[in-house]
């Protein structure tokens, strides 16, 4: 190798392929690798005028390609005829084989723009960065930083700058080593936070005053992804996380805010098996309604070990309390190794699909037909990102409408049809969440705030506070309503793998200038539907503020037998098929929850009472009273 590099420094070289280059007349020289045969490759390139002697740089390149993990090259420079040039290829990154292109005069036509971009700034922040969220009660995101005595928190002020704040606090027993969650669940107006360690959980419960209480378990948890859920559907905010080497662990709140510790399948009285394998697996779980039938499901992206361990898994919400592992029965019972996945309406057609990313080997791409995944991978672009890592989030950064996908920094840029174009390098998957307020989504890693730079496109963030439901709203299933179609998001406390992002719901409008509509569903039942909001804000809405609007369809329908003792029937001249059925006792609590597959409902598991039964298509609902002897 020569004594000088274009590029870079000589760390890790043993060797170097040379080619020597001499042109006939005055030209600009491409030196490119960036070609679709060598995806995945990495490579360096130096290019020297002069003698073996005297050589001098004159150009050179490490990473300017954008196919597979844009580690590829692409060097150009104006060259003088007949003067002759060393181009020299080094095994800084790989020493294996790969093609590169010599071209001559104007330069080969190169990727795309991204559809957005983003510039980075430094916040420096004291301990360990894990969260951008709204700390405290403004609805803007912050960004959040810990030690094991200090919640280093700088407070967004909505035009782009901050408020460094600490507040000191009791030292933790465990840190954020894993993950961390947050959502208020003692609902006091201010979030709370979870940390998960290798070794055990901590909770730093608000007080309500800007201060923390500490509250740490005594059980050995390896935690991996941590979430905030309302799992039970009490109204209260329950904390799940994924243990490493054993069943998964959750915290069942009793509505004052004390968590009671459970473990799946080992505590005798835990309520509900959330994934019980003996030597657990289990890495990054995200609660989601895969079966729009309004009850929040969860996906347990799994990793390691023998195959049965590293199964992905389904627990499906029942409605009654109860989950069921169904994976193998929907398509996404897959042995690969992930570590996180991204769930989102990929083609808008109302309900969920999922990109699960790989830690290793290959990512999957599945399509929710009717409650069953399909593997639309091959056609959908994904393949050309061969990266894979760790963390994958579903936002839509460029606000036209098509949900895209962060994966490990690359943004997979969505089309709406479940293809997708990928631009690798864009950002760092940390946290992410709108820092600016300028209603588009940033990230935040380490000491760096990568602000995105927007476009002209429209939009609108929700942000949603329960009154009957839990306070943050997590749970709730969005939709809005615009003339060319329905976009959905369903408000969750924690994704991808290690980090905390807004609790703020945010949606891309594209073109549109209107909405026509934006309906909630909320955990309790209650349906709120606003019309014609405003664009371009961040509205908040307060669970209960508006209006459900009246079935006019089912405004003939009557149920029998009422008393009932087993099954209500509905007689309808309209097919109940996929209609949701909603059971409340009187004083408004859900009891029952399902989607109907035939005109009839088992309610043989009901205590005596009172209740109003609801049926509920597209936000139009109908309420008919009954009693359970």
């Amino acid at each position: 190798m020569p004594p000088e590099f274009c590029v870079g420094n000589g760390t890790n070289v043993t060797a170097g392929e040379w080619y020597r280059y001499t042109p006939t007349e005055d030209t600009y020289l491409t030196v490119t690798t960036e070609l679709q045969q060598n995806s995945g490759g990495d490579t360096r390139v130096h290019i020297y005028s002069g003698t073996c002697d005297a050589l001098v740089c004159v150009g050179g390149d490490d990473d300017s390609g954008n196919i597979g993990n844009g580690y590829l090259s692409i060097a150009s420079l104006d060259v003088t005829g007949g003067e002759t040039y060393y181009i020299v290829f080094d095994d800084r990154w790989n020493a294996g084989g790969f093609d590169f292109e010599i071209y001559e005069g104007d330069p080969p036509p190169g990727p795309d723009p991204a559809p957005v971009t983003f510039t980075t700034s430094n916040i420096p922040v004291t301990g360990t960065f894990r969260a951008v969220v709204d700390m405290n009660g403004d609805y803007l995101d912050d960004v959040v930083s810990i030690t094991a005595t200090n919640v280093n928190i700088h407070l967004q002020d909505g035009a782009g700058g901050f408020t460094e704040t600490n507040i000191t606090t009791s030292a933790a027993d465990f840190t954020p080593g894993w993950s961390l969650a947050a959502g208020d669940y003692n609902a006091d107006g201010f979030t709370d936070l979870l940390y998960g360690s290798g070794s055990g959980v901590t909770f730093m419960r608000s007080n309500g005053d800007f201060t923390f209480t500490e509250v740490s378990g005594s059980e050995y948890v390896f935690s991996q992804r941590s979430n905030f859920a309302d799992i039970n559907n009490d109204g209260h905010l329950d904390a799940f996380v994924c243990h490493d080497v054993a069943p998964n662990v959750y915290y069942i709140n009793d509505g004052s805010g004390n968590l009671t510790f459970y473990q799946s399948n080992v505590t005798a009285d835990a309520p509900a098996n959330l994934g019980d394998y003996p030597s657990g697996g289990n890495y990054g779980s995200i609660w989601i309604d895969y079966d729009n039938d309004r009850n929040l499901d969860m996906f347990i992206a799994k990793c390691g070990g023998e195959e049965a361990r590293r199964t992905n898994q389904m627990h499906k919400n029942n409605g009654d309390g109860t989950y069921t592992e169904l994976a193998a029965g929907i398509g996404l019972a897959d042995p690969m190794q992930t570590w996180s996945s991204a769930w989102g309406d990929f083609d808008n057609d109302g309900d969920m699909d999922v990109f699960v990313g790989a830690s290793s080997g290959t990512h999957k791409l599945m399509q929710n037909n009717d409650g069953v995944f399909v593997d639309v991978t091959a056609a959908s672009g994904v393949p050309t990102l061969t990266a894979t890592g760790i963390e994958n989030a579903t936002y839509d950064f460029d606000n036209d409408g098509n949900l895209d996908i962060a994966s490990n920094g690359h943004i997979l840029f969505g089309n709406g049809d479940m293809t997708f174009s990928v631009f690798t390098n864009q950002v760092s998957n940390g946290a992410f969440g709108d820092l600016d307020n300028d209603g588009f989504i940033d990230a935040f890693n380490g000491n760096t705030f990568y602000k995105n730079e927007g476009n002209d496109n429209n939009w609108i963030t929700l942000t949603t506070v329960g009154t009957e439901s839990n306070i943050n709203g997590i749970g709730a299933r969005i939709e809005v309503h615009t003339p060319s179609g329905i976009q959905i998001r369903d408000v969750r406390s924690g994704e991808g793998f290690r980090f905390m992002s807004s609790l703020n719901t945010h949606f891309g409008l594209g073109t549109e200038t209107v909405i026509d509509n934006i309906v909630i569903y909320w955990p309790s039942g209650i349906i709120d539907n606003i019309e014609n909001p405003d664009i371009n804000e961040s509205i908040i809405i307060i669970e209960g503020q508006s209006l459900t609007v009246d079935d006019y369809e089912l405004t003939g329908l009557t149920i029998y037998p009422n008393p009932v003792k087993n099954t209500i029937n509905f007689d309808s001249a309209v097919n109940l098929n996929g209609r949701i059925a909603t059971v409340f006792d009187l004083n408004g609590k859900r009891v029952l929850n399902t989607k109907l597959e035939q005109n009839s409902l088992d309610v043989s598991n009901l205590n005596t009472g009172i209740y109003v039964i609801r049926l509920e298509n597209e936000g139009r609902a109908i309420n008919r009273k009954f009693i359970k002897e």
